[in-house]
C-alpha cells in the first residue's frame, strides 16, 4: 500500500496531512500527485466527484511554490463559489505548517474591495472563479503572466454554466511555459476544444471508467404519473426515516414550491436557489450540513460546488438537461467508499431518457416499485422499535416509577399495550396512508381496430393529408446524433417544455450527425425556439432557430404521418 511519504512530499506538507487525519492516497491522488510534482506534462485529469482531486493537485501545487517571493505562482479555476471557498479552506489546511503561504480566494458575491486587498498583500496562489478573476485582471490587480501551474477544476461544470469566453481570456494570459492541469467528471466536446486549444500532448489520467457514476452508487428509476410526482417524493421520504438527501428541481420557482410543500406537510427541509441572497445561502448550508435539515431542495446551478458528506440520496425531481448533469448529481452520494442512491422520478414519456443516461453511462438502472402506504408503515414502525430496543435505559432514574406504572397498566393486556404504544406513536401517519392508491404508473395500450396491432394510448397521428393542411414551420438545433439526440428527445423538449397544456404537432425529424431538423406547428414558434435555445444537451448550449429554405430534409427521413403532442398540465395538490 502506497503512503504520502512515498509520493515524494516534503515533510511539512506529510505533518499536515498527518493532522488532518489522512492515512493513504486515493488513487486519483497516487496517480496525479507523482506527475504534477515534477510540472513537465499537461495533465488531463478525468475523475468523479468525492475522489480526493483537491489534495491531488493541491499538495504538489504548494510544495513548488517560492515564498520568497510575492509573485502568483499558480491560479485555481473553479465553477462557483462554494468550491473555490471550500479549495482554499483546504490548501490552507494543507499548508499549516509552511507559515507565509499565501492563497486568496477571487469569487463574486463577496466584497472586492477585500479581495483586492488581499491580492495586494501577495497570492501565491489564487482560486477564483473566472467572472470575477477576469474583473481583476482587466482592472490590472492581477498578474498571471508568471505562473507556472494552472488548474482547471470541474471544467465541464464551467462550461455548462457559460465561462467558455472567461476561460478563453483567462488563459490566453498565461505564459506559454506553465503546464496546465483539467480535471473533469466528463468530456464533452466543449471541455475538449479547451484541451486542444491550450494544453500541449497532455497525459490523460482515468479514475474509474469515463463518463461512469459512482461506483457505490444504485441507480433507481420510478415511473409515474406526472400529478403524482410530489406524491411519490413524499413516500420515498417516508420509506427511508434517516434520509439525509438533495432534491435536484428543473426551476427556482419549482424548487420553491416543492420545499414550501415539504415544509408544510412537516418534513425536515429548505430550498436553495438562485433567487437567495448569500446570507440566507449560507445559512441554509449550514443548517444542512450540521444536518439540522434532511432535504434540500436545490436547482443544478445553485448546488454546484457544494461540498456535503455523507448523503444518502440523491433525488432527481425531474431528470436533468444532460447526462454531465445527472453524473455530478449522483456523484454526490456515494463517496469515500460509502454507498448511496440516486433516484429518478420520471413521468411515463421520460423512460427513452432513462435509456439514453444509461447507455452513456454504462450503468444499469433499477425501475423501483413506489412503496405501497403499508410499506411505509411498517417499515416506519419497525426502524422506531429496533432504535427503541438500542436505546440505553438508566434504572436508577426509572425504577422508583415502577410500581405506580405497573399498577396503572395492569388493566392491559400485552396485545392491549403494545396497540396503544403503537398507535401513539404512528396514528397520524396510519390514517395519512389508509386506502391509498398504487402511485406505480403503468403504460396503457389499446388496439387499433382497423389494423388490429397493439400501440400505446394517445399514440394516433394523422394522415399525410390532414398534416400538410397544417401550416409547420422547420427548425434547425445546432445538435444531432452525436450529441445523443434522437426524434424522440426533441418530441419530449417541446412535450415537456414548449406545450403547456396545448396541442402542438410535430412533423418529420431528420436527425444529422452535428444538428437537427424538425417541423412543428408554425402557431407555436416562439415557444418552441425559446425551449430548445434554453437547454444544455450533454455539455453542449443548443441553439435553434427557423431553418432557411437551402436547409431540405431527405426523403427518407419523411415520416407515414406527424407526431401530434398533447401535454396535459400537472394537477397542483397538496397533501
Amino acid at each position: 500500500m502506497t503512503s504520502f511519504a512515498e509520493l515524494g512530499l516534503n515533510a511539512d506538507l506529510l505533518k499536515g496531512i498527518d493532522r488532518l487525519g489522512f492515512t493513504t492516497p486515493t488513487p486519483v491522488q497516487e496517480e496525479v500527485i507523482p506527475r504534477l510534482l515534477k510540472l513537465e506534462d499537461d495533465l488531463v485529469g478525468l475523475s468523479q466527484t468525492g475522489t480526493g482531486k483537491t489534495a491531488a493537485f493541491g499538495l504538489p501545487l504548494i510544495q513548488m511554490l517560492n515564498l520568497t517571493s510575492r509573485k502568483t505562482q499558480a491560479l485555481i479555476l473553479c465553477p462557483t463559489r462554494e468550491l473555490c471557498v471550500q479549495v482554499t479552506k483546504d490548501l490552507n489546511n494543507y499548508a499549516h505548517f509552511l507559515p507565509g503561504t499565501q492563497i486568496v480566494a477571487v469569487y463574486g458575491g463577496a466584497s472586492i474591495v477585500t479581495q483586492s486587498r488581499q491580492l495586494n498583500q501577495g497570492a501565491h496562489i489564487i482560486v477564483a472563479t473566472p467572472g470575477r478573476l477576469l474583473a481583476f485582471i482587466r482592472q490590472g490587480e492581477v498578474d498571471i503572466t508568471d505562473i507556472r501551474a494552472v488548474i482547471l477544476d470541474e471544467a465541464d461544470e464551467m462550461l455548462q454554466m457559460g465561462f467558455q469566453d472567461d476561460l478563453n481570456d483567462i488563459l490566453a494570459a498565461t505564459p506559454a511555459t506553465k503546464k496546465t492541469v483539467l480535471f473533469s467528471a466528463t468530456m464533452p466536446r466543449e471541455v475538449v476544444s479547451i484541451a486542444k486549444r491550450y494544453m500541449k500532448n497532455a497525459v490523460e489520467v482515468t479514475i474509474g471508467e469515463r463518463n461512469q457514476g459512482i461506483e457505490n452508487v444504485r441507480h433507481i428509476y420510478y415511473l409515474v404519473a406526472a400529478k403524482n410526482r410530489y406524491q411519490t417524493l413524499k413516500r420515498v421520504a417516508d420509506s427511508n426515516p434517516d434520509i439525509y438527501a438533495i432534491i435536484f428541481c428543473r426551476t427556482r420557482q419549482e424548487t420553491k414550491e416543492v420545499a414550501e410543500k415539504l415544509i408544510g406537510d412537516g418534513y425536515n427541509a429548505d430550498a436553495l436557489h438562485g433567487e437567495l441572497a448569500q446570507a440566507q445561502r449560507d445559512l441554509v448550508m449550514n443548517k444542512f450540513r450540521r444536518r439540522h435539515l434532511q432535504l434540500l431542495v436545490a436547482t443544478d446551478v445553485a448546488a454546484r460546488g457544494l461540498d456535503v458528506k455523507d448523503l444518502s440520496h440523491v433525488i432527481n425531481y425531474n431528470l436533468p438537461d444532460d447526462v454531465a448533469s445527472y453524473t455530478h448529481r449522483s456523484g454526490r452520494t456515494g463517496r469515500a467508499g460509502k454507498e448511496g442512491i440516486s433516484i429518478a422520478i420520471a413521468h411515463l414519456r421520460e423512460k427513452y431518457r432513462i435509456k439514453e443516461i444509461e447507455k452513456r453511462l454504462q450503468r444499469k438502472f433499477e425501475q423501483g416499485q413506489i412503496p405501497t402506504g403499508q410499506d411505509i408503515c411498517q417499515t416506519r414502525m419497525l426502524h422506531y422499535l429496533d432504535n427503541l430496543k438500542e436505546q440505553p435505559i438508566d434504572n436508577n432514574l426509572i425504577e422508583p416509577f415502577l410500581p405506580a406504572i405497573m399498577v396503572n397498566l395492569a388493566s392491559l393486556n400485552r396485545e392491549e399495550l403494545v396497540k396503544r404504544f403503537v398507535f401513539s406513536s404512528f396514528g397520524p401517519l396510519l390514517k395519512y396512508y389508509r386506502n391509498t392508491p398504487d402511485l406505480n404508473a403503468a403504460e396503457p395500450e389499446s388496439k387499433t381496430r382497423s389494423e388490429g396491432k397493439t400501440r400505446k394510448t394517445g399514440d394516433s397521428r394523422p394522415s399525410f393529408s390532414e398534416r400538410d393542411q397544417e401550416e409547420f414551420t422547420r427548425f434547425h438545433i445546432n445538435v444531432g446524433s452525436r450529441d445523443g439526440v434522437n426524434p424522440g428527445r426533441l418530441i419530449g423538449e417541446i412535450n415537456d417544455r414548449a406545450a403547456r397544456g396545448s396541442r402542438i404537432k410535430v412533423g418529420r425529424i431528420e436527425i444529422k450527425n452535428d444538428s437537427s431538423l424538425l417541423e412543428a406547428d408554425s402557431q407555436f414558434e416562439a415557444a418552441i425556439l425559446r425551449t430548445f435555445s434554453n437547454l444544455m444537451i450533454n455539455g453542449r448550449k443548443v441553439v435553434a432557430r427557423v431553418s432557411s429554405d437551402s436547409e431540405k430534409m431527405t426523403p427518407r427521413s419523411r415520416p407515414k404521418a406527424a407526431h401530434p403532442i398533447r401535454k396535459k398540465s400537472a394537477a397542483k395538490k397538496r397533501s
